[in-house]
């Protein structure tokens, strides 16, 4: 979530078809023949997390490069003091259903900031165009690693499945890729950062906002449970997330509590992205009306801008369900419960063993303050009592939302700072 303008074996497929890689090594292979060493390097290996490309997307000089470019995107830049150099990172990993494919993400690294670096996994918000993801869009959405590795970080950002220069459909709301596509960058991150002298340190720091609120807390389970064989998770910041839809936020969406153009975007990008792993309905037209049937899977395939999306959309829901539309939404049985159970887990049955803060603001019109409520009580449940912060009402452009979102980044900055 955070938008601006049924699973098959994937585990089992994926212990099958790639290495789960720890530490992924510079140098995965060697062979000798006459002609002297001939190196197979991680790039060419099919390990997840092997680095397939690396490019320079751009730099900031100094402190002071990267605070305007902060502040020129509406980010506090009070803790901008190095320079940033940042790239786009292609790698391996697998897809929703575990097998191997690609994707992209930003890692920044601080000038002038040491050798060894603590790593910020951050994941971003929704987007329905691939083309506004991180490692290809430059602005607003790398403000954030911008922000903490300018305050000294190792910044890395995932696109996820299908979003920047990734193929295919984004699989939007599904927690088990969005981890393993975080996860396989920290990886990428640590051989390309060796590769430039530079050393991550294995205590991961994991923020996300909105849709990356889940992501976050979906990689920080991982490695809690040792997922990898060198990070591990040193502290976790999700904001503003939708951590309960079944009992949350499907109920504040049908009832006008979100905003009616998030209703109606949110309602067509769970049921699209929804059916196309889970199969929760038969034809697009069990679920929208016309014209919207013959459009709306279309226009949530990643290639719209956000302004196209919203545009091709009606302005309530009433205009975009039909009855088996809303029921499944408000009543949701079948493959449509099952995979709503798993997104709703994130919070459920675990223990981080590490700080954990929840952050949102007051009254947000797109991630009901409801989700944040469940997802205590969840945690409280297990034994854990995390920090819950009001960020208050914050506004950026109109979005409580977004404003959260931008105010908890330097907040979220200073808490890393004082967790050793």
């Amino acid at each position: 979530m955070g938008m601006r303008g049924a699973r098959k074996t994937w585990i089992v497929a994926a212990a099958a078809g790639l290495a789960v890689a720890g530490a992924v090594p510079v140098v995965a292979a060697v062979t000798q023949d006459d002609e002297g060493p001939a190196e197979t390097t991680a790039r060419e290996s099919g390990e997840r997390g092997a680095l397939v490309d690396a490019e320079p997307f751009f730099s900031l000089a100094d402190g002071e490069a990267a605070a305007d470019e902060l502040t020129g995107n509406g980010f506090d830049a009070s803790h901008a003091e190095h320079g940033v150099d940042l790239w786009r990172l292609t790698y391996r990993t697998v897809d929703a259903e575990g097998a191997p494919t690609t994707a992209s993400g930003v890692l920044a690294l601080p000038r002038d900031a040491g050798q060894r670096l603590r790593a910020v996994s951050y994941a971003h918000g929704t987007e329905v165009d691939r083309g506004a993801a991180p490692s290809v869009n430059r602005g607003f959405a790398t403000a954030p690693p911008v922000a903490y590795a300018s305050a000294g970080y190792a910044a890395v950002a995932p696109d996820y499945l299908g979003m920047g220069e990734g193929p295919g459909p984004h699989p939007w709301m599904d927690v088990p890729s969005e981890t393993t596509a975080s996860l396989d960058l920290l990886r990428a991150a640590r051989a390309f950062a060796s590769e430039e002298g530079r050393e991550l340190a294995p205590e991961v720091l994991v923020t996300g906002f909105s849709q990356g609120a889940s992501a976050a807390l979906g990689l920080g389970r991982e490695l809690r449970d040792g997922g990898d064989d060198y990070f591990g998770l040193g502290a976790l910041a999700p904001v503003s997330g939708g951590y309960d839809f079944a009992a949350s936020q499907l109920p504040a969406v049908l009832d006008g509590r979100v905003a009616p153009q998030w209703a109606v975007a949110y309602s067509a990008y769970l049921l699209v992205a929804f059916d196309r792993l889970h199969d929760v309905y038969e034809t697009p037209a069990d679920v929208f009306r016309a014209p919207y049937a013959d459009t709306v899977e279309e226009l949530f395939g990643g290639d719209h801008p956000g302004e196209e999306v919203m545009a091709g959309l009606p302005g309530s829901l009433d205009e975009l369900l039909t009855d088996e539309g809303r029921r499944l939404l408000a009543e949701p049985t079948g493959a449509m419960a099952d995979a709503l159970a798993e997104l709703d887990g994130v919070c459920s049955d675990w223990d981080p063993e590490a700080p954990l803060t929840l952050w949102e603001a007051t009254d947000d019109e797109q991630a009901v303050n409801e989700n944040t409520d469940a997802c205590l009580a969840s945690f409280r449940a297990a034994g854990v009592d995390p920090d819950r912060r009001d960020l208050g009402e914050v506004d950026f452009e109109g979005s409580r939302h977004i404003g959260s979102h931008v105010a908890a980044v330097p907040e979220i900055i200073h808490w890393f700072d004082g967790i050793s």
